[in-house]
């Protein structure tokens, strides 16, 4: 970075101070994320030590989940209006585009319906396919069934396949 013109006197060599990070250097990343949990601790969120980049926050019977990968935050939770008040205060500090219900997350695409949530790799399987050049190849059937998530602990009806 070069002084402003007029701020240079001769036989000196001047450094500029940087108060805050500039974006595209190397500590910007990590200067927005320690700014950002601060806000997040501060709202009374308590952040994983399994994975730093979620927050979770738990008031009586509400539970909201905040999970962030570079600039994209995913929000959830079991109380609308937990949700709302997040949104709100994160707008408030950050500036924050609400893209409502989630579509694709990571490659994971998730599609809502009454039966329930339906998540799949479906897109992102089909661009390694595609970078592969494998697009056009022929299909081989494999022994693998469809997953259910649910609450019992049914066994796999032949383990030994797997």
């Amino acid at each position: 970075m070069s002084p402003p013109p007029g701020l240079r006197r001769q036989g000196e060599n001047i450094v500029c101070c940087l108060h805050k990070s500039l974006y595209d250097l190397k500590q910007a990343s990590r200067q927005w994320f320690s700014k950002f949990t601060e806000a997040v601790l501060a709202a009374g969120f308590f952040q994983s030590k399994i994975d730093y980049s979620l927050f979770i926050k738990r008031d009586g019977t509400s539970l909201t989940i905040l999970l962030i990968h570079v600039n994209d935050i995913l929000i959830t939770g079991n109380n609308i209006e937990s949700i709302k008040g997040l949104k709100q205060f994160l707008h408030t500090r950050f500036h924050i585009k609400d893209l409502d219900d989630m579509k694709f997350f990571l490659g994971i695409e998730i599609a809502r319906s009454k039966k329930g949530i339906y998540i799949s790799q479906r897109k992102y399987a089909l661009e390694i396919i595609k970078d592969s050049e494998y697009l056009g190849a022929k299909p081989v059937e494999f022994a693998m069934e469809e997953c259910r998530l649910s609450n019992t602990r049914e066994l796999l009806k032949d383990p030994c396949i797997y």
